[in-house]
């Protein structure tokens, strides 16, 4: 079945997409909002301020890559052309791998499709620790609601694929919950490529949904394109001084751009959000940019099935536990929930971390491979905070995350809790993703060896593709950076619309959480918005 390109067509038809990096001269561009970022915040606002009849300007650092790309559903050119660094983002020491997207449609064009509504407990505890007002679980419903329609999103209806359905068969028979995964799709052909960019435009993300739609009300899109610096005066920005990257969009082509607007709304992310404040000087009186930079530390574990798994093939996350996630000592350990990545050669490869011939026996037992994953809450506890981002002499983001005991005690009790559900599941053996870690017969053995690895950073596998935080929201300006709403707290035409306003992580991938909140937030500003500039 032949998939018509989006862009193509709708760029053949009068949308207004600008590559920055065929740019020759200075240039200077107009708009009523710019939104500086096109993953799930400032895709949804984008949308709905283009409906409100603003002129939207949305600008993105990275490419556009749309389906057309996609269709080779390559490992190794998404990484490199669709991922921040080229898939090569960590934390500061190096420990913490970081996933994050960096093309038009932003990390929402190469996640796994998982949409979960901010648990209870997370919204309870945003309310009573951190001050934030107006979304609370019956607040927030109508625009989960609205954005599940608008979006596509439901539990996935098809049997799980062999690797999710270890996670599911050991729950059971452990007696441990577990859930169908809702995933953001319409006619999803299953086929398990989803980190790659879709495509067959079924996963719904802002490169296919809101962006486009965005388009056809007038808005104007500019990707390679970087925002270096908000230009500001008293409690106003007066405009944006941007870098026009090169083809490959690695470096500035030399061809400055400037920007004006009524409005900005920064929705770039938890890592570069807080770097292009740093970098401008903002105010920031009680020292909260970059703060409390939260993340989903995450820890895997394998298992060799007795039958052929082929992970890489359907939908790649449909099964869930949140057992763990609300019960237990959480003055000792966090809480984490439980899921399944897909098994993509290079990506395991990676978290291996092993080479020559023990690298090679190991990859050569893929087919039989299923991979379980744990991810912990951050920002709960005293002894997590998450991290921080600062800049560097250049003025690029740099990102200090500390591991600490709290977390390696999670880490071991969700290593136990993987293999346990592993071997319950059917495996053959077991091992969890540590460098001092061998391949484990039974539970018991597992177990054993679990207790006595040594947790120290570099011996642990541990990544993240969900980064929060940042730009905390809440009403105390001593604690936060912008207002519920997400206006900022000492700029009067700056929002902040995406997961760097989350106070603390959410304990689930935050997708759904941020277009929920930025539906709310952009609809809000709309309403505020249009008044002024009619």
């Amino acid at each position: 079945m032949a998939i018509n390109d989006i862009y193509t067509d709708g760029i053949a038809s009068g949308w207004d997409v600008r590559d920055a990096s065929g740019l020759t001269a200075p240039t200077t561009l107009e708009a009523d909002v710019v939104i500086i970022g096109s993953g799930a915040g400032g895709g949804t606002t984008a949308e709905i301020l283009a409906s409100a009849g603003l002129k939207v300007l949305l600008i993105e650092e990275g490419p556009l890559k749309t389906s057309a790309n996609f269709k080779d559903m390559s490992e190794a050119r998404a990484y490199a052309e669709l991922y921040q660094e080229g898939s090569g983002r960590t934390t500061s020491d190096g420990a913490i791998t970081v996933l994050q997207g960096r093309s038009v449609g932003g990390t929402t064009t190469v996640n796994w499709t998982s949409s979960f509504r901010t648990p209870e407990g997370t919204l309870k505890h945003w309310a009573e620790a951190h001050g934030v007002k107006g979304w609370g679980l019956e607040e927030s419903k109508p625009w989960f609601d609205e954005r599940s329609e608008r979006l596509g999103i439901a539990p996935w209806a098809a049997a799980p694929n062999a690797n999710n359905a270890v996670l599911q068969k050991g729950c059971e028979k452990l007696g441990w919950e577990w859930h169908a995964i809702p995933r953001n799709v319409r006619g999803c052909w299953n086929s398990g490529y989803c980190g790659f960019g879709c495509p067959v435009n079924a996963k719904q993300s802002m490169l296919v949904a809101t962006i486009p739609a965005a388009l056809a009300k007038g808005a104007t899109l500019v990707h390679h394109l970087s925002v270096r610096k908000l230009q500001f005066s008293g409690s106003r920005i007066t405009g944006l001084d941007c870098a026009a990257l090169d083809a490959a969009c690695l470096n500035p082509s030399g061809v400055a751009v400037s920007v004006r607007a009524k409005h900005v709304v920064l929705a770039g992310g938890a890592i570069n959000n807080p770097a292009l404040l740093l970098r401008s000087g903002v105010p920031d009186p009680h020292g909260r940019i970059g703060k409390r930079t939260c993340i989903h530390p995450v820890v895997f574990s394998y298992a060799l099935m007795p039958e052929q798994v082929d992970g890489w093939y359907g939908a790649p996350q449909s099964i869930a536990s949140d057992h763990f996630q609300w019960q237990g000592d959480f003055d000792q350990a966090p809480g984490f929930k439980l899921e399944v990545p897909p098994i993509y050669p290079a990506l395991i490869a990676a978290l291996f971390g092993r080479s020559g011939q023990a690298l090679a026996d190991n990859i050569a037992r893929m087919p039989q491979l299923n991979v379980a994953l744990a991810l912990l809450r951050d920002g709960f506890h005293a002894d997590s905070q998450g991290g921080e981002v600062r800049i560097d002499g250049a003025g690029n983001p740099v990102f200090d995350y500390a591991l600490t005991d709290y977390l390696f005690r999670g880490f071991k009790q969700a290593l136990l809790r993987m293999t346990e559900a592993q071997f319950a599941g059917g495996a053959a053996q077991v091992m969890p993703a540590h460098l001092g870690a061998q391949w484990a017969n039974s539970w018991v053995a597992a177990r054993q060896q679990i207790e006595t690895l040594d947790y120290k950073p570099f011996r642990l596998a541990v990544g993240t593709a969900h980064l929060m935080g940042g730009c905390a929201m809440g009403e105390d300006a001593r604690t936060a950076v912008v207002r519920s709403d997400g206006s900022h707290h000492q700029l009067e035409n700056l929002s902040i619309i995406d997961g760097s306003v989350f106070p603390t992580s959410i304990g689930a991938n935050p997708q759904l959480s941020i277009y929920a909140l930025a539906a709310r937030n952009a609809t809000g500003l709309a309403q505020r918005l249009k008044p002024s500039v009619t």
